[in-house]
């Protein structure tokens, strides 16, 4: 599955640009007083100006050439300060997954993660980590009050499967390494140790998996409809 769009709210659309394009250095597709549009390698980051008072986060992940996550760490460390698990640890291997993580924050809280998975064939030469290293969009997280109806409802409709098992009651990853929605329940921390529980903040998707390419947005995530344009 590969994840085309994610649709975020954000507070502040300024700050976002500033950090995503200047800081990170992805490029700016489209910019105005209520959206901003952000090309990050394959997949686009869209944000629009939230209501005032709205407050909330999410947690979404890059894939990167899985020979490369000694580079993007230091790159990362450059831009923002990595997030450490309460035993002091600040990167992350994932043996069940075949993969290497870290995480930081962007100006609104939101939850970022680069993701070298070493199942992907995909891999860069010895050249300097930039932003143009990122593949796409790797994960997303879906809230919902009920994992599993969810589950159901995303593998029947997009022809997809759970990930590594059969997830649980209060998470589960539907996809492939490709690209994975990361189910939880509202109220579940997320991962490392951040303290934040995950919230229903309003989110919206563009995929596409071999039934063809969806659009789905909640919560809850309850319609998926279908489209065949760009």
């Amino acid at each position: 599955m590969k994840i085309d769009e994610i649709g975020m709210l954000t507070a502040d659309l300024r700050a976002m640009q500033e950090f995503y394009r200047n800081r990170l250095g992805l490029p700016v597709v489209r910019k105005d007083d209520k959206t901003l549009q952000v090309g990050a390698g394959a997949s686009t980051l869209l944000f629009s100006q939230a209501p005032e008072g709205w407050a909330g986060c999410y947690h979404f992940a890059f894939n990167i050439p899985e020979n490369r996550f000694k580079e993007a760490k230091e790159w990362a460390a450059q831009r923002a300060t990595l997030l450490k698990s309460s035993s002091g640890e600040d990167e992350f291997n994932f043996r069940s997954w075949d993969a290497h993580s870290l995480y930081f924050y962007d100006p609104a809280g939101n939850i970022l993660e680069l993701i070298a998975r070493h199942a992907l064939a995909e891999t860069a030469t010895p050249t300097q980590f930039s932003a143009n290293s990122i593949l796409s969009v790797s994960e997303i997280g879906l809230v919902t009050e009920d994992v599993l109806l969810q589950v159901g409802l995303l593998t029947a409709e997009l022809g997809v499967e759970v990930y590594d098992g059969e997830g649980s009651d209060t998470f589960a990853a539907v996809g492939d390494e490709e690209g994975l929605l990361i189910v939880v329940k509202r109220g579940r921390t997320w991962f490392p140790d951040t303290g934040k529980a995950a919230d229903s903040s309003p989110l919206s998707l563009a995929v596409t998996t071999r039934r063809g390419r969806y659009r789905l947005s909640g919560p809850p995530f309850g319609k998926l409809e279908r489209y065949d344009h760009a």
